[in-house]
């Protein structure tokens, strides 16, 4: 029938079917390269990466609102890189098939997001990007690397230059309501060269929550998931990214969304995280959250999580006590340095040596294992005097786990900047901003001598004698001595046999040959994989060689009957801090100053105590 008999008929013209299309969005976690250019990789990774679940939450939630329009389908497929070998030619098959609209109009195919970039990343994510770039495929690049250099430095820093030049887009910021507008304008083929969303930091109440799904957390250590319950951090420190990309202000989650995130991990059998706020003890909604954490451990959710927190949380009353109640196992504590010189020049005013003994003692109590960055490569710092500053930490100290690193320039932070406006040389290699690497002059060790000191300190540090301390004092303070042997394992045995920080490391090593940085040659097979072989061979002998000689002597103190009672200088309970005859209080006139101040501080603090209780009585007479 014709269109003119159909009409006269009175009939309505047949309409079209919106026909459906495929949207394919691609998340990427970039690994790093090593010191021989191979990409680090594990069987399993040891720390999940938050930014990957944020982003992969996200999705979700723009998938089921349907942004892109009812008639699109969103495909994700998220990777990190730390736990498996990217499948490129997978990768770039399903978005070149998206792209020629197999049930559905031409046009671009999906766009894949290299998210949670570091600066020691980026140039592995170059390459990453570089690939599929050639492929035609859509690509964007956000993190830290990125937020840090265009918020602290003039103009478009080289390494973002770079990425630009190949025709990847650039985000700078946070995605909660802008990924939106990502999305809409990857999928017309218009995605602006920089989103710079630095000005406008998301409110975090009822926003959408990290997620990612089971079969991706398999892939980590211990079955476990991540969550930012804030963001932002009050304090200036001058190595510090964090404030400069995520702000000062404290911006948080609200017990309900923290609720809503755990109920949904833990109905595909997930409870176990890493709560990835850089200092819990400033966000400002702690309480209700550790409150409602440990409600719902009450309904017999076995919630066990990590937190990072200043030194001065124990001040802050229960915070302690309800971190542990929530199920709070290991608290990472932003020591860094004992030298109130070093302190001041890092801009860490807040810590005070004078309270760390109290605070640690504090964690102890509610048995929770505790871990403490140091930061080594100030400018006063010699071997010597970073050898004497840990062995002091060893016998004042009752920290359990130190993790050491370099003190670097991190693009992002004030010391980067600074350094740069100044024209300062820095290393331009940005894989080696890892924290592990040296990448500045230092005034008084050439940067050999400062590389072999690092390297030289987590032996100081992690002697088998001191070990020993370290398990004696879980027994009396009543924590399982295995759960000493399990950390030593991971973050000394990472340092020792794969050299490399623990927070890059797993379990497992993989390598893959033809997966080697731009600038090395291709290993011939014949050496690589006998190599290969021989490394790995090396390595876990070492390894179970290690374990077995702290089991050995695990058992021999679990069955000394006196182990309970022991006790030494860390241990001993604080009462006045101040008054205490500490090597620590006495390294130098900083050191000395910190404490009168401390004391004057204290003394103060009494009298206004006294002449407020002479008030009170003299008012009820």
């Amino acid at each position: 029938m014709s269109a003119t008999a159909t009409e006269k008929a009175g009939a309505v013209p047949a309409q079209p079917a919106t026909a459906k299309r495929t949207f394919h969005v691609t998340l990427i976690k970039p690994s790093h390269y090593d010191k021989d250019g191979y990409v680090i990789q594990w069987w399993k990774a040891w720390i999940p990466s938050n930014s990957l679940a944020a982003l992969y939450g996200l999705l979700l939630d723009v998938q089921e609102r349907k942004v892109l329009g009812e008639n699109v389908d969103i495909e994700i497929d998220a990777y990190d890189e730390m736990n498996v070998v990217l499948p490129f030619k997978q990768i770039i098959a399903r978005h070149k098939a998206a792209a020629k609209g197999q049930s559905g109009p031409g046009g671009p195919g999906g766009l894949v997001c290299l998210v949670g970039v570091q600066s020691n990343q980026y140039p592995r994510a170059l390459h990453i990007a570089r690939q599929f770039r050639d492929a035609g495929l859509q690509v964007a690049i956000g993190g830290f690397h990125v937020s840090g250099c265009i918020s602290m430095l003039p103009g478009i820093h080289e390494s973002l230059q770079e990425a630009l030049d190949m025709g990847c887009s650039l985000y700078a910021g946070e995605a909660e309501e802008h990924f939106d507008r990502v999305l809409t304008d990857a999928m017309a083929g218009e995605l602006e060269p920089i989103y710079n969303t630095m000005a406008n930091l998301p409110d975090l109440q009822g926003a959408v929550t990290p997620f990612l799904p089971e079969r991706m957390v398999r892939r980590y250590d211990g079955l476990i998931s991540s969550f930012d319950a804030g963001r932002g951090c009050p304090f200036q420190c001058s190595f510090c990214t964090i404030i400069n990309v995520q702000g000062r202000k404290s911006r948080y989650r609200s017990a309900d969304d923290i609720e809503r995130l755990i109920r949904a991990n833990h109905a595909q059998g997930i409870t176990h995280y890493f709560i990835t706020d850089d200092n819990f003890a400033r966000n400002k909604n702690w309480e209700s959250i550790f409150d409602r954490m440990a409600e719902l451990r009450a309904e017999g959710i076995d919630i066990r999580f990590l937190i990072q927190v200043d030194a001065l949380c124990h001040k802050i009353p229960n915070f302690i006590e309800k971190a542990r109640a929530a199920g709070c196992k290991h608290a990472f504590v932003g020591l860094e340095n004992i030298n109130p010189a070093n302190l001041k020049e890092m801009k860490k005013n807040q810590n005070k040596i004078t309270e760390y003994r109290k605070m640690f003692q504090a964690w102890r109590a509610q048995g929770v294992i505790t871990y403490a960055g140091f930061i080594m490569g100030m400018p006063a710092d010699t071997p010597e005097t970073v050898k004497r500053d840990l062995e002091i930490v060893q016998r004042e100290i009752p920290v359990d786990i130190l993790e050491l690193s370099i003190l670097t320039p991190l693009p992002g932070s004030e010391d980067h900047q600074t350094l740069y406006k100044k024209g300062v040389w820095m290393d331009p290699d940005l894989n080696k901003y890892d924290l592990e690497c040296v990448t500045f002059e230092h005034p008084l060790m050439s940067a050999e001598e400062l590389q072999q000191a690092y390297w030289d300190a987590w032996d100081t540090y992690y002697t088998i004698e001191h070990a020993e301390t370290l398990m004696r004092r879980a027994i009396a303070d009543g924590i399982k001595p295995v759960r000493i042997w399990q950390n030593l394992l991971q973050v000394y045995g990472a340092m020792r046999f794969e050299r490399l920080h623990p927070q890059q490391c797993g379990y497992f090593r993989r390598r893959v040959r033809d997966q080697r940085r731009p600038e090395f040659p291709r290993e011939n097979a014949l050496i690589f994989y006998p190599k290969n072989v021989l490394r790995t061979l090396r390595n876990y002998w070492g390894m179970g060689v290690y374990a077995w000689k702290l089991h050995r002597m695990r058992r021999r103190l679990e069955a000394d009957p006196a182990a309970k009672d022991y006790m030494d200088l860390a241990l001993t309970p604080v009462t006045t801090a101040e008054d205490e005859d500490l090597e620590m209080f006495h390294l130098n006139q900083e050191a000395e100053a910190a404490v009168a101040k401390a004391k004057a501080e204290a003394e103060a603090r009494a009298r206004h105590a006294a002449k407020r209780a002479a008030e009170e009585v003299s008012a009820a007479e």
